[in-house]
């Protein structure tokens, strides 16, 4: 165990080095007041015309208009780490700090395309932003762990820097995660506690919660998250963002450190996190088109269908199953009302609308609960014992599932995987029998549900993972996409009936308008496994259903810059 001031060294370097990076990034704005919730005028101060038309660009019209030298690398760059610094002020967003680098590989980029005329890859010039546990050569990877602090400086990229890097991607952040990994909030003993950039009061989410809130600020155009239960689809959705979790396999996993390295009773998922549903599909594209599995053996030999991503085979008319309730926790008025609003929209569309049968979503919590800790916990326990640490309140959360509870014999866990195998099959059974119900008498295309029963809750709050950890449990798809912001002075009442469970009857005490102003309303699309490419696609038939609204995606936050057609064109 580390000695008490060896701790207090530890955290105190990792602050100061980090605020040392930063300082000659600095552009005058000064600190956010203390009392700040809504960071987005905080960030505004100071932007120039030029930055305020770069930071509405996504990362696809970023590539776009570096590749027609509308703006050079270098410009791009200079903008995005403008924000940085002030969301790092407003919400504690970063870790890793490598803007000299980046700028010069930047100004690399720019002379490569001024003395060639072509671009080293389909992400020439774009910056990506990188969650902390995710290996990048030369720079620390804490992991949220203090005992890892110094000690865990990488000799190599991850699989997917690698890939990002040879796309022409530039590297120059990486981004709070928690501690321990296994919490959907963002908290740790190193760099402290993240904050939702659209209410400081509430949570980014977790664990890409650094990833959520530096996109949502408009510091970054492209976020490289992880997801073992939810860890990029609730940040995504609490930050007004698009995040995609795809089929474990699917996309480069190799170079990540965390605690349970080699456990693959549940295996987590790298992911995109971004302003457009186009820009998931760039990234893995770009991932793809760069065969991964000839470097990472797990990985499955599946090219990207970018004609299906388009629509080829998609049929005019979907059915979409719509899960409104998991039968253990209610969700709050505001995401009943939007799903209510999508299913309305969609059958005006034309398409097949039935209700999702939730399928034993308990049981599957309470399995997938003791795969995340067959050790019961005790890595986890050492890890942070070793920091000379005490466990955040989430991590304690977690961990309390299997406190006193010996690890499982290698017997059980046979056991605990054929149970595992054998809910999938109950729960493909379940999709496949929905053909009795559409009128297609197709099974469903996908489901539309929520991603969580709350928006962005108080911090240390987050209780319930039920709505995005049983699609990891089933190794199914998920994106989620923001459709709009609440506002308190909408007032909605909520009966929820009487408490099934005492999880449900805390969530339901948690229900205050004023609580949840301004915060974003996601939801999530799941679809069937291995078909991401078919899941976006049926993403962009329902948003032509029904266009999100939100009003501080970065291409409507800022007042000046280039806009995206409804076919993704850019536009001036």
């Amino acid at each position: 165990m580390v000695p008490l001031p060896r701790v207090l060294d530890v955290v105190e370097c990792k602050r100061n080095d980090r605020a040392e990076k930063l300082k000659p990034f600095r552009d005058g704005r000064g600190p956010p007041p203390p009392d700040l919730l809504n960071v987005f005028p905080y960030l505004e101060r100071n932007l120039t015309d030029k930055e305020k038309a770069i930071l509405r660009c996504d990362a696809t019209a970023i590539a776009d208009v570096v590749r027609k030298r509308l703006y050079t690398a270098v410009d791009i760059l200079k903008a995005f780490i403008k924000v940085a610094v002030a969301a790092q002020d407003a919400t504690n967003c970063l870790t890793e700090i490598c803007f000299e680098e980046a700028l010069v590989r930047a100004k690399e980029l720019d002379d490569h395309l001024e003395n060639t005329g072509q671009v080293v890859g389909p992400l020439h010039g774009v910056p990506v932003s990188i969650k902390d546990h995710i290996k990048v050569k030369g720079l620390d990877t804490s992991s949220g762990y203090i005992a890892w602090a110094y000690a865990t400086i990488s000799d190599n990229d991850a699989l997917v820097v690698e890939i990002l890097r040879k796309a022409g991607a530039i590297i120059y952040v990486k981004t709070q995660n928690p501690q321990a990994l296994l919490s959907l909030e963002t908290n740790n003993n190193v760099f402290g506690r993240t904050c939702n950039p659209f209410n400081t009061d509430l949570t980014s989410g977790g664990s890409s919660g650094g990833e959520g809130a530096l996109v949502a600020c408009g510091g970054s155009p492209l976020g490289v998250g992880t997801d073992i239960g939810g860890s990029i689809r609730i940040p995504a959705a609490h930050c007004g963002l698009y995040g995609l979790k795809g089929s474990v396999a699917r996309l480069p996993h190799s170079g990540l450190l965390g605690s349970h390295d080699g456990m693959d009773a549940i295996i987590g998922c790298i992911g995109p996190m971004a302003t457009s549903a186009r820009d998931l599909a760039l990234f893995c594209r770009v991932m793809l088109e760069d065969q991964p599995w000839l470097k990472e053996p797990a990985l499955l030999e599946i090219p990207w269908k970018d004609n299906v991503v388009r629509g080829h085979d998609l049929p005019e008319r979907l059915s979409i199953a719509i899960l409104y309730d998991d039968g253990v926790v209610k969700p709050h008025p505001p995401i009943i009302r939007e799903l209510e609003k999508y299913k309305t929209a969609l059958e005006s569309a034309g398409h097949d609308v039935i209700r999702w049968e939730p399928l034993d979503h308990q049981k599957g919590w309470d399995l997938i609960v003791k795969l995340y800790l067959l050790d019961g916990g005790a890595e986890y326990h050492e890890t942070i014992h070793e920091g000379g640490e005490k466990e955040v309140s989430q991590t304690k959360w977690m961990l309390d599932h299997a406190r006193g509870r010996q690890p499982y014999t290698p017997r059980e866990i046979f056991r605990l995987n054929a149970e595992r195998e054998a809910f999938r099959a109950r729960a493909l059974e379940h999709w496949n029998a929905t053909k009795n119900r559409t009128a297609t008498h197709r099974p469903v295309d996908a489901i539309l549900c929520p991603v969580a029963p709350t928006l962005a809750p108080p911090h240390g709050t987050t209780s319930w993972w039920g709505y995005t950890s049983h699609w990891n449990l089933l190794d199914l798809p998920a994106v989620v996409f923001p459709v709009r912001q609440y506002s308190a002075s909408e007032q909605d009442s909520f009966n929820p009936g009487p408490p099934r469970n005492t999880v449900e009857e805390f969530i339901a005490r948690q229900w205050k308008p004023e609580t949840y102003d301004n915060a974003p309303i996601g939801l999530q699309l799941v679809g069937r496994r291995l078909n991401e490419e078919r899941l976006l696609a049926i993403l962009g038939a329902i948003e032509k259903a029904v266009p999100p609204v939100c009003s501080n995606l970065p291409e409507r936050r800022f007042s000046h810059g280039f806009h995206k057609t409804l076919d993704g064109h850019v536009t001036c």
